[in-house]
């Protein structure tokens, strides 16, 4: 998108605070302190307006932010799959999947949402802004409205500068669980994506006393028999041959060397 003139950013993003609690007195004072927590000001007030607009105190539907929404979840996904492509270089595409998918939930845009007090900012009815706590759905919602907004102000400069350090906590804790992954699943999707066929497993070997086997594994696909792995159990030796299967196809050193 090309903007004719430079968007007016802050030089850092504030720290998020708690908001405090007394009520705005006017649309204006309303606005400008959003733009103050998001560390951005908007060149175009109604758009911002627009973002923090729920269909209950809208004329219709089209007056709310829900095609706001509808752009901003896209816009948020090319972010974040921007910068998961570029952080994990060694990553296959289901383990980015994983991540992009934690990321772009509903659940983790309510929490930013929730993290940043910007149910203080939004425009309700009264039925809903009398609720103690703003629903998960319609805080998922202004964020990502919001994110619509600031691309259409400000073009994807301005949604890097402010969505990007909202992001990277929710990145670095969905990698973390990396060692939880299931890589099973990863090597299922990868091998119907790429070959058309269903990983098996084939058992090798094993060796041991009857209580403290080990079991020698290698994965499938096709006519495709990919490095062996040993594990402690069938099910844990499925995991690592999995695991060597997705480092082959992508190129990496295989981790669990069976020879």
């Amino acid at each position: 998108m090309e903007v004719d003139t430079e968007p007016v950013i802050f030089a850092e993003v504030p720290e998020v605070v708690p908001p405090a609690e007394p009520p705005f007195e006017t649309l204006e004072e309303r606005f400008a302190s959003c733009e103050e927590r998001l560390g951005y000001s908007f060149r175009d007030r109604a758009i911002l307006e627009l973002s923090l607009t729920h269909a209950s105190v809208a004329r219709t539907r089209l007056a709310s932010n829900e095609r706001l929404e509808f752009l901003g979840d896209s816009i948020l996904g090319h972010l974040v799959c921007e910068a998961l492509y570029h952080r994990f270089p060694g990553e296959a595409e289901g383990e980015l999947t994983r991540i992009k998918s934690a990321i772009v939930s509903r659940t983790t845009c309510a929490a930013i949402s929730y993290r940043m007090g910007l149910e203080r900012f939004l425009l309700l009815g009264k039925g809903l802004s009398a609720h103690d706590r703003i629903p998960q759905s319609i805080m998922a919602a202004v964020f990502e409205s919001l994110v619509a907004g600031l691309y259409l102000d400000g073009g994807m400069e301005a949604v890097r500068h402010v969505v990007t350090p909202l992001v990277e906590p929710e990145i670095e804790h969905a990698a973390a669980a990396g060692n939880l992954r299931n890589f099973k699943s990863l090597l299922q999707q990868i091998a119907q994506k790429t070959y058309n066929e269903t990983p098996s497993y084939r058992l090798l070997d094993e060796k041991g006393p009857d209580h403290s086997k080990c079991f020698k594994v290698a994965a499938v696909v096709g006519a495709k028999t990919f490095p062996a792995a040993w594990g402690p159990s069938k099910k844990e030796s499925e995991q690592r041959a999995a695991q060597n299967a997705l480092c082959e196809i992508e190129g990496l050193e295989i981790p669990h060397v069976a020879d």
